[in-house]
């Protein structure tokens, strides 16, 4: 099956106002609903390490319990796990009434990772408001560091730093075009496609070669077709001349 480009085109070209109509209306409104849905979320994270890695030798002085370290980062999995669970949980909302929110809010809030295989622990909280994600940060971190010896009877948690309110925070989910850039190349797609297959199902005459292809015939003369406008401002070109034609013919009379 040949495939005619110029054809195609020439299609296209015959339609472009109703692509051009079709293809703007879905760019804008997907670029309005894109807008009109986004919420910013804020991230906020506080830093502990986990830092019982010293013992003492016979004379006093302390010194690197290497075992201990790696036991230490052992543990990271353990307490990143403990984290995230309701005996943690339960106390910050009971201790932190004012933050507002229920034990599954925190969890789904809550993020608890170690970074590149350290003894560092990061504690971190996403909420669309940057100053509730600071105190949840804080007060999940305050909570962890109490109650950690009482459940694993031990206490090597240290907090490096806190979450601080920042003056112009950023929002971790930075707005996209990615969907309006999308909406625009499906939507002109769609339509050229549409276009196209309306064309391919119309099985009507429309020029000479049409009319040679399927009734074998040769056309011996056509009738053009004339526009409205062109049509309107004949007849009026001849009312103007047949009055003229008139006045003159009474004029000699």
């Amino acid at each position: 099956m040949e495939i005619n480009l110029k054809g195609y085109l020439t299609i296209i070209l015959k339609r472009w106002w109703l692509i051009v109509m079709i293809v703007l209306a879905c760019t804008v409104l997907t670029a309005l609903y894109t807008t009109s849905n986004y919420v910013p979320i804020y991230q906020a994270s506080t830093k502990l390490i986990v830092n019982k890695t010293y013992e003492q030798d016979q004379l006093g002085t302390e010194q690197i319990d290497y075992g201990a370290i790696g036991v230490n980062m052992a543990l990271i999995n353990t307490y990143k796990e403990i984290i995230k669970t309701p005996a943690i949980m339960d106390k910050v909302v009971q201790r932190y009434p004012d933050l507002n929110v229920s034990t599954d809010q925190l969890i789904s809030i809550v993020n608890v990772s170690n970074l590149n295989e350290t003894q560092v622990m990061s504690i971190t909280a996403r909420h669309v408001s940057h100053e509730r994600a600071v105190r949840i940060a804080n007060a999940v971190s305050d909570v962890f560091q109490t109650e950690i010896p009482k459940i694993m009877k031990v206490d090597n948690i240290t907090i490096l730093n806190r979450a601080k309110v920042q003056d112009n925070p950023t929002p971790v989910n930075q707005k996209s075009n990615q969907y309006i850039i999308l909406s625009f190349i499906v939507s002109l797609a769609a339509t050229i496609g549409i276009i196209l297959l309306v064309d391919a199902l119309d099985d009507t005459l429309k020029t000479d070669e049409d009319i040679r292809e399927v009734m074998e015939l040769s056309t011996l003369a056509y009738i053009p077709k004339v526009k409205n406008k062109e049509l309107r401002a004949k007849l009026r070109s001849k009312s103007r001349k047949k009055a003229k034609e008139i006045a003159y013919a009474k004029t000699i009379h």
